[in-house]
């Protein structure tokens, strides 16, 4: 329950994210048990099923994801891109994705049973044999059936440029991390699905959220969020990025380098959440992003032997 999470952790998550020396995904992909695990090749739907899934993605899907899945407004849900995107995943990932968040401008509305013929469409598409069983809707079985792993598509990063650091640590903390993740923080005491009041938006100074909630819903603020922190995180690691203090940011060593995994990581599980459209979820999944960050900051921030004018010490962070 929302109730087990202490609000002291709350304000020392977000007290760790400010400052200087930071902790360190699309979908996460979970890990499934290889000796229980099925794939989307073993059969696991009807025809009869993904007839009723074709119907229904005519009249909601179609306009975005296009008439044969190759994509449009939306990504697309056949072919290389879409293994890219999910292979590895779970049917269960698959098909919360579609019952919490789709359609898009009409989330929430589907039905467990509607969202599996939709998964049985997409594998008929996809080319994955069917079978005598319907694709069933609980998580237990769904949680034991993967999409096939798409080969990775050759990386261009070697021909890509390498960008310098603009700001110090500091600043790329207080500007992406801490504000994306008081967003996330703030779930446990709000429940995104609530819509802003009128005239409570964008009163007084000005505010990171107030000002989304203008343009987004309170979920879609959350997923963006939580990109924001698993996507910046490897920002952490970018070379010849300085601390506040004018130190370099140890960007070689192996426990920074854990740390920034750790808060990519976390990211992406607070975005499986927060795609899960549970208050809940979410408030659980902030357990992870305030250890990522408390964990480097035991390392690189907390550091004794302050002064008057500046008892943290500013002066001997990023040193472990």
């Amino acid at each position: 329950m929302l109730a087990r999470f202490s609000r002291l952790r709350f304000w020392l998550a977000a007290l760790c994210l400010a400052v200087v020396a930071g902790a360190a995904m699309g979908p996460l992909s979970p890990v499934v048990d290889a000796q229980r695990a099925r794939t989307a090749n073993d059969a696991v739907y009807t025809d009869a099923q993904a007839v009723r899934g074709r119907a229904l993605y005519q009249q909601r899907c179609a306009m975005c994801h296009g008439e044969r899945l190759s994509g449009g407004l939306a990504p697309p849900l056949s072919g290389s891109a879409f293994l890219e995107a999910w292979g590895g995943q779970s049917l269960w990932d698959l098909l919360s994705k579609i019952r919490n968040t789709m359609p898009a401008d009409d989330p929430g509305k589907l039905t467990p049973s509607q969202s599996a013929d939709l998964v049985a469409h997409l594998l008929q598409v996809g080319n994955f044999p069917s079978g005598e069983a319907e694709l069933a809707t609980d998580a237990a079985g769904l949680k034991a059936i993967v999409l096939p792993a798409q080969p990775p598509i050759a990386s261009v990063a070697s021909r890509a440029p390498t960008l310098p650091a603009t700001g110090n640590l500091q600043q790329l903390m207080a500007g992406i991390l801490f504000p994306s993740s008081n967003i996330i923080f703030n779930v446990q005491t709000n429940d995104p699905s609530v819509p802003a009041k009128p005239g409570e938006v964008g009163k007084g100074a000005f505010s990171w959220v107030d000002w989304g909630a203008g343009i987004y819903s309170g979920w879609d603020l959350v997923d963006n969020a939580a990109v924001s922190v698993a996507e910046s995180a490897p920002l952490l690691l970018t070379p010849g990025r300085r601390c506040q203090n004018g130190r370099p940011v140890p960007i070689d060593r192996a426990d920074w380098i854990k740390f920034t995994q750790e808060l990519a990581e976390a990211g992406r599980a607070a975005y499986k959440a927060s795609q899960t459209r549970s208050q809940e979820a979410v408030t659980e999944a902030t357990n992870q992003l305030a250890d990522a960050c408390l964990n480097c900051h035991r390392v690189y921030r907390d550091k004794p032997g302050g002064t008057r004018a500046d008892p943290s010490n500013k002066a001997a962070r990023c040193v472990p």
